[in-house]
């Protein structure tokens, strides 16, 4: 029998948020246990439900949505996101420069392997949302990481980021609000970071899918606004978590800055924006109606809001655990606490997330699964209400006092 195996391409590819950990919980689910799962920032489970207005909108328009649409998306809903963008002051963002995709994710990967040949480079924080590094890989590229400081509150390390600028570097990715770490960037930073693109002639990669998820005096900064014509800058953002529709995958793809000197590289995402044919149709739909009705994440996250409560108690009940401690997210929909490696000597992150799944039945993301350098931090979703965040870290608690690390 002809043995086949995966191809060389993904050797290289690597995505431990859905890795062997979600089998392990997976399998203990089948035998009959019940995890808490807070490794993925997925709402619906914990009873976030989408607005009314986009699913009746959804279900009104089903009946036209049956066939194919334009490769880069339904205009009435291109037209939405150029709009919204103009209300944020962003002036150079036109309905022909808008994708829609099947999520962000999707967008990502394609404005990847349109432009990336084998060995250049891209220019990725650490930790990092791990699609980025693991589609430069797909694309053939070579993911270089720069440094976030935890105690600037995770903010870029500009230094670090120029002192790993090469001849092969196309472009600087910049998770803004930040997953996993939650951290929000001031304009300044931002300003610092265009510069050195500006200096070096690189693509800004601007994931902002948070950019509605934000808390107490946190202000968020398109970084589209900051590059204005001089700059290359795709902003990727979307449905998925402001309004609370993961499985919808409703993204969308904004592209700004010297579009006449990038016309070959738009040339190869229109390419495969057509190999793909289009967006799902359904959930286009959702996007006009989304951008332009009532706002409702701002219920959950001004005081009394369910995601500001829910942060604040993770927040104040991981900081009371012996040897933890987690810089506060300013957005987003996340903690990354930090195990202080003089108490807990944990040389294995991924071990250490298995052994508190299968003793306490709670499931969360290692730290290196987000390319952090070492292994002594873990992710958790701040999605369930208050009381199982309560019993959850609780029992992380008595699971960590006696824990000897590995």
């Amino acid at each position: 029998m002809a043995e086949f195996k995966q191809s060389t391409k993904l050797h290289n590819v690597l995505y431990d948020i859905r890795g062997p950990i979600l089998q392990a919980a997976q399998q203990m689910e089948a035998e009959g246990h019940r995890i808490l799962k807070l490794n993925i920032g997925n709402p619906a489970p914990f009873g976030f439900e989408a607005p009314d207005a986009i699913l009746v909108d959804m279900i009104r328009h089903l009946p036209h949505a049956q066939g194919y649409s334009d490769s880069r998306g339904i205009f009435s809903a291109r037209t939405a996101v150029s709009q919204y963008y103009q209300t944020r002051g962003i002036q150079n963002i036109h309905v022909d420069d808008i994708y829609l995709g099947n999520g962000v994710s999707e967008l990502i990967t394609m404005s990847l392997m349109a432009l990336l040949e084998v060995g250049d480079e891209i220019l990725i924080p650490t930790p990092d949302y791990p699609l980025w590094t693991a589609s430069v890989a797909l694309a053939g590229g070579r993911p270089v990481h720069y440094l976030c400081d935890e105690e600037s509150g995770w903010q870029p390390d500009l230094e670090d980021l120029e002192s790993k600028i090469t001849s092969r570097t196309k472009g600087i990715v910049v998770i803004n609000p930040n997953n996993p770490t939650g951290a929000v960037y001031p304009e300044e930073t931002l300003k610092k970071i265009v510069a050195l693109a500006e200096k070096h002639g690189l693509v800004v990669f601007a994931d902002e899918i948070y950019e509605k998820i934000l808390y107490e005096d946190a202000v968020h900064v398109n970084l589209a606004g900051l590059t204005g014509d001089d700059v290359l800058c795709l902003t990727f953002s979307g449905l998925s978590k402001a309004y609370r529709v993961c499985g919808y995958r409703a993204g969308w793809m904004a592209i700004s800055g010297p579009k006449k000197d990038a016309a070959d590289y738009l040339e190869g995402i229109n390419l495969l924006a057509n190999m793909r044919l289009c967006a799902n149709v359904p959930a286009q739909h959702a996007i006009q109606t989304a951008l332009g009705g009532h706002q409702s994440i701002k219920d959950l996250i001004l005081p009394g809001g369910r995601l500001l409560e829910q942060r604040n108690k993770a927040y104040d009940l991981l900081n009371a655990i012996p040897g933890v401690s987690t810089q506060q997210a300013k957005g987003a929909l996340y903690l990354f606490p930090k195990l202080d490696p003089e108490v807990y000597h944990i040389r294995d992150d991924e071990k250490f997330v298995l052994d508190l799944l299968k003793e306490q039945k709670i499931l969360v993301s290692h730290g290196r699964a987000f390319n952090w350098v070492r292994p002594d931090h873990f992710r958790m979703v701040t999605l369930p209400n208050v009381k199982d965040i309560e019993e959850a870290i609780g029992r992380m608690a008595d699971f960590l006092e006696r824990y000897q690390g590995n």
